[in-house]
């Protein structure tokens, strides 16, 4: 009986071991951006990110209000429609620094023509 718990004493202990080394990322790693963006009618929140060129960036977003959608050619952005109660999430790497304005893609109501996030991208 001994042996079998020590057994398993040392079974977790790898196990904790293994699962503590997959969620840390190894030494000198960089981690992609990763930014939140809460959309409602007629905004986005917040309504301006920066982020480094040639750099993978996530963005995470999450309707409160209506259906949104958002797209750039430029940034590598396809047609993203970003339902009410969903995290949609979307991965692009900005190939070019400067400032680019989505506009909401589906219209949304009285305040539609407003509705814009501005990614600015740096060098």
């Amino acid at each position: 009986m001994r042996k079998s718990l020590n057994l398993s004493g040392i079974i977790l202990a790898i196990a904790a071991v293994l699962a503590a080394g997959v969620a840390l990322a190894p030494a000198g790693a960089s981690a992609h951006p990763s930014i939140d963006i809460a959309v409602a009618n007629w905004k986005f929140t917040p309504s301006t990110i920066t982020i480094p060129v040639g750099e993978p960036t996530t963005l995470r977003m999450t309707s409160t209000s209506g259906v949104h959608g958002i797209k750039s050619d430029e940034l590598g952005i396809p047609m993203t429609p970003i339902p009410n109660g969903k995290v949609v999430i979307v991965t692009f790497t900005p190939k070019k620094a400067g400032t680019y304005v989505l506009p909401c893609q589906i219209f949304c109501g009285a305040g539609h023509a407003d509705m814009k996030l501005t990614v600015v991208v740096t060098p």
